[in-house]
């Protein structure tokens, strides 16, 4: 059963995936605005936390190489994040 954390920290990923995707959209026409790539290097750090806290605490959150597995194979697990 999953708790309350669980859907406070998805829920925080996806808040910081959404402000990445923003600024991503932002700086394709915006290059030279400084203030948004610190703002963007700010959020992808922030989230790179974030998936490790994910990670540590429910287990692989993307696939093909791009997070780790504990020992059994998280993968058959579920519900994926993608999934809730």
């Amino acid at each position: 059963m999953l708790d309350a954390a669980y859907y406070e920290l998805l829920h925080r990923l996806q808040a910081a995936d959404f402000v990445l995707v923003e600024l991503t959209l932002y700086l394709d026409t915006h290059p030279d605005d400084r203030q948004a790539v610190e703002q963007f290097n700010q959020y992808a750090q922030y989230r790179a936390q974030l998936a490790a806290e994910y990670e540590r605490t429910y287990g692989p959150l993307l696939q093909f190489g791009h997070s780790y597995s504990r020992y059994p194979w998280d993968w058959k697990n579920s519900p994926w994040p993608w999934q809730v």
